[in-house]
């Protein structure tokens, strides 16, 4: 399992999104093989509250 002082701070930003998405903290931890309390941590601004969510990574569709 890897320790939460692995992840960038891209990772941290895809975290916020998919947390800010409705994806469930169990998944979450288990892409980045991390701990769900740590996904825990990050939801609640206890750990990285200075970095924002990241954009959606899905391409703008033009009109």
């Amino acid at each position: 399992m890897a320790s939460i002082k692995d992840l960038t701070p891209q990772d941290i930003g895809e975290i916020k999104y998919l947390l800010a998405s409705g994806e469930l903290q169990h998944r979450i931890a288990a892409k980045f093989d991390i701990n769900a309390g740590r996904i825990s941590e990050i939801h609640t601004g206890k750990r990285f509250a200075h970095i924002l969510p990241a954009h959606s990574a899905a391409p703008a569709t033009e009109h």
